[in-house]
């Protein structure tokens, strides 16, 4: 099955990311991203089932990175065939802005919690090395990569780029970005949902109490893991799924 993620005119703005990495690694000041530029980035042809990845789950106060902050960060590496679980991490990290009630309701940690947490400042060379060398994979990227830019900029003063592989991309091209046909239609049916739970249960895979970046992050892994299973061949190169 081919899956089309991207329009004609995005697929030709994809960038070299090998290039860019190696252009980054000689202009960036901060040692840490030079050390994760300088890692490299997977070529492109590079085939599926011979790339590192790693599931990237942050739990944030809102959704605007501008705005809001990280408060919780959980990362899985893994490969398309081995979930590297020993190598999994988890973070509770305290945001410059106040937690506020709406926040604490929906992710269940409070100020007690964020206490004694570190600043996103004091974890960052530690999720860098976590991230260096592998494709990031999320479900939703725009959150990861844009609020890890955001807190970049804030402690160092240069931005974060990197390629990401997004597993609600993938749902939204097999069951979103397609017409309803006449009889769902008439039959007032919606589209169907790619969120994260409901995308798992199409695969047959459990149930996971949602909004926990540890939790979240594994099951990122395990639903990327299962699309390929079913819609991948193994040798189908990165540059046609990755962001």
């Amino acid at each position: 099955m081919t899956i089309i993620l991207r329009r004609e005119n995005e697929r030709e703005a994809q960038p070299d990311w090998a290039s860019r990495f190696a252009a980054w690694a000689d202009q960036v000041k901060q040692p840490e991203l030079k050390r994760f530029y300088q890692a490299g980035a997977v070529a492109a042809d590079c085939p599926l089932e011979d790339v590192p990845f790693v599931a990237l789950d942050f739990e944030t106060t809102g959704l605007n990175p501008e705005r809001h902050a990280i408060i919780s960060v959980g990362l899985v590496p893994f490969g398309l065939q081995r979930i590297r679980v020993a190598g999994s991490r988890h973070w509770i990290v305290k945001p410059r802005l106040p937690l506020i009630q709406q926040s604490i309701q929906f992710h269940s940690i409070t100020h007690t919690d964020i206490h004694e947490a570190p600043d996103m400042a004091g974890i960052l060379p530690e999720v860098l090395d976590c991230l260096a060398g592998r494709v990031v994979v999320a479900h939703h990227r725009s959150i990861e990569r844009s609020f890890m830019d955001v807190v970049v900029k804030a402690r160092w003063n240069e931005g974060l780029q990197f390629p990401m592989v997004d597993t609600m991309a993938i749902e939204a091209a097999l069951h979103r970005n397609k017409p309803l046909d006449l009889w769902a239609r008439l039959l007032n049916r919606r589209p169907m949902s790619i969120r994260m739970g409901d995308s798992r249960a199409r695969y047959g895979l459990p149930h996971y109490p949602p909004h926990h970046a540890l939790t979240d992050a594994l099951a990122t892994a395990e639903l990327f893991q299962a699309q390929c299973a079913y819609h991948f061949e193994p040798s189908t190169p990165i540059s046609d799924l990755w962001y």
